[in-house]
């Protein structure tokens, strides 16, 4: 996937209706952004997805947990 500087992903399913493999809920996938882990040699980057809920909360979840509903 394409990313820009800020580390934000070009995802197909942004604004759109998602699961959460995971926790089983559903929302709208907001973003998914690239965020790094560990330092030096052993840094390696997640990719995180951020989904809204009706009631307005935001949580995060790993990116492969979403699917289209």
């Amino acid at each position: 996937m394409a990313h820009d500087s800020l580390m934000h992903e070009t995802h197909p399913l942004i604004g759109h209706r998602v699961r959460d493999t995971a926790s089983g809920q559903t929302g709208q996938l907001n973003g998914v952004v690239r965020e790094p882990v560990g330092a030096g040699e052993d840094r390696r980057y997640v990719r995180v997805a951020f989904i809204r809920l009706a009631s307005g909360i935001e949580f995060s979840t790993a990116a492969d947990n979403i699917e289209a509903t």
